[in-house]
């Protein structure tokens, strides 16, 4: 190995695993951060690319950080970075603390808790919902009697992921119901909970995320996401499309709001995952922003679809060099997202398409036997498969046929109080 080792603050999940083989094969030794019970939870096939392994408590970020950063400075680690959505705030710390290329860490909490971002969003001149942010329920019931919400209206969490707790409400009855739900569970590595909650204005229109990377302040999107989403009370993303043909007046506009929504946050150098809406009169509205690479396989759709390596990319602006993002091909990829039909134990999966050079992946998050919910969060999807070719409509119409094929199987069975929600023991980032 030679050159600057490379830490991960958590290994594990697919795009980590791509994190690490992109680091080996350049001749990098790779180190990771994480848990005891998340290190036990480490394949073997991960540990064998790992050179060595920092084990803390991740919920404790302080005490965290000064032992990561100890560690980094002993093992020569020359970058740091993350793709799990609860350790962003972390990793900009321990980058400001170590003087590696990384984000603003004043500002790094804005790109974590949606509480902070819509702050940042309304001082940085963000085009977002319209939000307000309540402590308790009764500054909720306050707010629906005296009639300043707007129905319907997405109630959220501040520190959640992955859709998960996210409810749409259509009246002011169901919204005590929703403030539950978005204050229920544990975070991931059973991290502290902020008790706020958002309600949000709810915003009609076509959903898009723009994956785009930084270096020293300065961003290149690489490319539009076309979102497909469940309606009804839980929304939950059942499909990610690339590359999202836009017109160009309209690709500048949602370019100009997420560059604002990047230096809100204080993204300065790595990957962005922006979520935004495009309402039927053109308007671009910003959701949410991750200071990360987007979730559920994006950045293998970028790979399949543009021939652009964002693993090597990320590696590159976390070494504080300049990142080769010049597409190699011109083509299409999507991804199908597998749900339960119902709360209970999982009796079959069958129908799922056979791996090959127009399905180069498809994956099974379960096994059979195992108690799975109906989804509420994208946490909850069942597996997942990849389609890619040279034309969006041969790919989309090659997938949907393909999803019409697979037939899951459940024995139902009362669903648990706390279904949905993320565990203290989860080792895995909710995708979105």
């Amino acid at each position: 190995m030679s050159g600057p080792a490379v830490l991960l603050l958590e290994a594990a999940g697919p795009e980590s695993g791509a994190l690490a083989k992109a680091a080996v094969a350049r001749g990098r030794a790779v180190h990771a951060a994480t848990t005891p019970a998340g290190y036990a939870a480490y394949s073997a096939e991960l540990t064998g690319l790992l050179a060595g392994r920092v084990l803390t408590d991740l919920a404790r970020p302080e005490r965290a950080a000064q032992e990561i950063t100890a560690y980094a400075r002993r093992r020569g680690i020359g970058a740091v970075l993350t793709v799990n959505e609860y350790l962003t705030e972390l990793a900009a710390l321990v980058c400001a603390t170590l003087g590696l290329p990384g984000n603003d860490p004043d500002l790094a909490k804005a790109a974590r808790n949606k509480a902070a971002m819509a702050a940042a969003f309304a001082r940085g001149g963000v085009t977002m919902p319209r939000t307000h942010i309540v402590k308790d329920e009764h500054e909720l019931l306050q707010l629906c009697a005296a009639g300043q919400i707007t129905f319907p209206c997405v109630i959220k969490p501040a520190d959640g992921a992955g859709s998960t707790g996210v409810t749409v409400v259509t009246s002011a009855k169901d919204a005590p119901l929703a403030w539950q739900a978005a204050r229920a569970g544990t975070l991931m590595y059973g991290m502290p909970r902020d008790a706020r909650v958002l309600l949000q204005e709810y915003v009609e229109g076509a959903e898009f995320s723009v994956e785009s990377l930084t270096q020293n302040g300065h961003s290149t999107h690489l490319c539009t996401t076309r979102k497909t989403v469940t309606m009804g009370t839980y929304r939950v993303e059942t499909g990610h499309s690339l590359p999202a043909a836009l017109p160009p007046e309209t690709e500048r506009a949602v370019h100009q709001e997420v560059e604002r929504a990047i230096t809100a946050v204080g993204i300065r150098n790595g990957a962005s995952h922006t979520e935004v809406m495009l309402t039927p009169a053109g308007r671009c509205v910003v959701i949410e922003i991750g200071a990360r690479l987007g979730a559920g396989q994006i950045g293998f759709l970028i790979q399949h679809a543009l021939g652009i390596d964002p693993w090597t990319a990320l590696l590159d602006a976390a070494l504080g060099r300049q990142a080769d993002l010049a597409p190699t091909r011109q083509e299409h990829a999507t991804i199908r997202f597998l749900t339960s039909p119902a709360t209970g134990r999982l009796t079959a999966v069958s129908g799922l398409p056979e791996p090959g050079p127009s399905a180069p992946a498809v994956r099974l998050r379960t096994a059979i036997g195992n108690l799975v919910t109906g989804t509420r969060g994208n946490g909850q999807r069942l597996g997942s498969f990849v389609v890619t070719g040279p034309d969006a409509r041969t790919v989309e119409e090659r997938a949907d046929t393909l999803l019409r094929q697979v037939r899951i199987e459940v024995e139902p069975q009362p669903e648990p109080p706390t279904a949905g929600q993320v565990t203290a023991s989860s080792t895995l980032p909710s995708e979105t």
